[in-house]
């Protein structure tokens, strides 16, 4: 084996197993269910507020959002980080003291107090099939085809470095430690886990940036929020002359602002207004494997510190990840085509081969975007008709071959919906015009020194391990407190919760690990739209449901059950109605409907008394004025930076 690949991997395994070690060491007399489940409620600022992170970040952010940099959304996708500050400090002062004061075990328990066990039983099972069936899966086969992409054909132990491998080690390797330390070990781990995350994308950051000043400006490529092909950047003198930073801001000045269009799928500007929100406090204020690290605050001044630092943290991420993405394509925009060319297009394209000769019998049609029909307009054009025969329909001639496939591909949606299951057309994988998500891989093949690239690689798996790891401590936590303790055995002893915690903990990564490979199917149109889809469904009715809880004292207790299920019906017809709307406008449509709803109910059946929540434990509930100043400088931060980036 090449010597230098042996540093990789001695500086990866050494990483990994410090961490995993860590974990253990910190969490081994944790044995009753506050300690397993909640660290023993002994959670300092510091573990919780790099743990937030260390959950939060893994390859959806480095793959995803990097990504998405290189592509036409550019920095406008910065809004997921930044606009999540401000959610931060909006939970570390409303819902962090309100959930800290009735000493919950799990976010569901706090609609038990306020509504009904019926409202707490029927969040704890949408959020365990959120965790098992979306969560789990997406953050495990994004982390294993991160792997699969940067280890190619190679082999470990006889075995293949494929999908379904690595996908079973990033399961087994978060499993462990949580398994045997709980809610404690991921804290430490992740204190580990988090700072390298923020080093090792700085790394990229500065390293890329020095790939870009020494660059030919010939071999530059220009980025731009057009759907066009883009073109290399004429090496005019200005460019040759510039630096570094003078050069990142030349040639994606086009792409360094927030707002996109109202039709955008990604970011549209109408999403600032309400959608980005309603996810962004689901995520950050009610979602279990990231409150979970603050429930287990030595106190609510310890957590408000833990979730402001938290907070801080963000508003550096779009600049070690969308900033570097960005510069990929600038410098690897060949790499990206050719990647589409020969890996992602080419089953696609073999399979319209094979079928263009008697479109008339076919099941399956075609669909491509923008980029390719600029790239390949006469395979564009072939497409187009062969579709039109498929469908017995014309496309427009009038209109640009993108725009008149979509409207052949709109028709075929509609015409399915009639049609029984065996005679519906399937529409393939699109064809694209050039590898976004290559853009970090390419990063770290390219730009990455040795040593450095094994601690880099470790940082971003050991990021997927994180995320997994608090996912699969929610879960279980969920399964024993709401669902075990609640309907199966009330008088559990202690010893036999945290056995049932671990049990949970194997059964859930299992089931996890099974499901991962099943991501890469073309029907779930992406790890990003799988993941927010889905989540869709719930995020508004929750976030409802929980905001009248906490500010509308005398809304009814059955509020509490219309919110959770009215929500996904409503998303669900707006699926069906409006597919072309974007699923960020989708989500504040929801929730305006639940709100109004609610609204109603209040207004018709108010409580005769505002309701009061219990005080319990014994936890020290006193603000942290510290937080508070450092709350408001992330605020004012954030603002700055949609000032000068607008």
């Amino acid at each position: 084996m090449d010597p230098y690949i042996l540093i990789d991997v001695a500086v990866f395994i050494g990483f990994v197993v410090a961490v995993v070690a860590t974990g253990l060491l910190k969490s081994r007399h944790e044995k009753d269910s506050e300690g397993y489940f909640l660290a023993g409620r002994g959670l300092m600022w510091y573990l919780i507020g790099f743990s937030l992170i260390a959950a939060n970040i893994s390859t959806e952010q480095f793959v995803g959002q990097s990504s998405q940099g290189a592509a036409h959304v550019g920095l406008a996708i910065a809004s997921y980080e930044w606009l999540a500050s401000i959610t931060l400090v909006f939970v570390a002062f409303f819902f962090l003291p309100a959930f800290l004061r009735v000493g919950l075990y799990t976010i569901p328990e706090f609609l038990e107090y306020r509504y009904s066990r019926a409202a707490r039983s029927i969040m704890s099972l949408l959020m365990m099939v959120t965790l098992v069936c979306v969560n789990l899966p997406a953050v495990i086969y994004s982390g294993a085809k991160t792997g699969e992409v940067v280890f190619g054909a190679k082999t470990l132990l006889g075995m293949p470095i494929d999908l379904v491998t690595v996908s079973w080690i990033l399961g087994i390797l978060g499993g462990v430690y949580v398994t045997a330390g709980g809610l404690k070990a991921c804290a430490w781990a992740d204190l580990l886990q988090g700072s390298a995350l923020i080093v090792g994308g700085a790394a990229i950051l500065v390293l890329t940036l020095g790939k870009l000043a020494d660059a030919p400006p010939e071999k530059l490529t220009v980025g731009t929020t057009t759907a066009a092909a883009q073109e290399p950047a004429a090496p005019t003198p200005d460019l040759a002359r510039a630096g570094a930073w003078e050069r990142f801001k030349a040639l994606n000045s086009s792409k360094l602002h927030m707002v996109l269009p109202a039709s955008d799928p990604f970011v549209p500007w109408t999403a600032l207004v309400i959608g980005l929100w309603i996810p962004n406090l689901y995520y950050w204020g009610l979602n279990q494997y990231i409150m979970q690290r603050t429930l287990g605050s030595k106190s609510l001044a310890e957590g408000q510190k833990g979730v402001v630092l938290a907070a801080g943290l963000k508003l550096l991420i779009p600049f070690i990840v969308i900033f570097p993405g960005m510069m990929a394509f600038n410098l690897y925009k060949q790499e990206m085509k050719d990647d589409a060319s020969n890996k992602t297009n080419k089953e696609t394209l073999d399979s319209f081969d094979a079928q263009k000769a008697s479109p008339e019998a076919s099941r399956v049609a075609f669909g491509f975007d923008d980029e390719f029909a600029k790239l390949y307009p006469q395979k564009a054009a072939e497409i187009v008709a062969f579709n039109g025969r498929v469908l017995g329909a014309e496309a427009d001639p009038g209109k640009p071959l993108s725009d008149a496939n979509k409207e052949l591909l709109r028709g075929l949606a509609a015409k399915n919906k009639l049609l029984p299951k065996d005679q519906r057309v399937e529409v393939q994988k699109d064809l694209i015009g050039y590898k976004y998500d290559s853009a970090f891989g390419l990063l770290l093949l390219k730009v990455v020194p040795t040593g450095l690239f094994g601690f880099v690689l470790a940082a971003i798996l050991g990021a997927v391990i994180s995320t997994l790891a608090a996912m699969l401590n929610a879960a279980s936590t969920i399964f024993t407190m709401d669902i075990y303790k609640q309907y199966l055995h009330r008088s559990a002893s202690q010893a036999n919760l945290v056995a049932v915690g671990r049990a949970s903990v194997v059964a859930c990564m299992v089931l996890g690990c099974l499901m991962a490979p099943q991501v890469d199917h073309p029907r779930f149109k992406g790890i990003f739209t799988f993941i927010q889809e889905f989540q869709g469904f719930i995020s508004p009715g929750i976030l409802a449901v929980f905001v009248y809880g906490v500010f509308a004292k005398r809304a009814p207790r059955a509020c509490g059950v219309v919110g959770l299920v009215l929500s996904p019906v409503l998303y669900g017809l707006l699926m069906l109605a409006l597919p072309e709307v974007a699923f960020l406008n989708r989500m504040a449509i929801s929730f305006a409907g639940v709100v109004v709803v609610l609204g109603m109910m209040r207004l018709m059946m108010p409580l005769p008394a505002p309701i009061v929540m219990p005080t319990q434990g014994n936890i020290d509930l006193t603000t942290s004025r510290g937080a508070v100043w450092a709350g408001v400088l992330v605020v004012a931060v954030t603002v700055a930076l949609y000032v000068v980036f607008w």
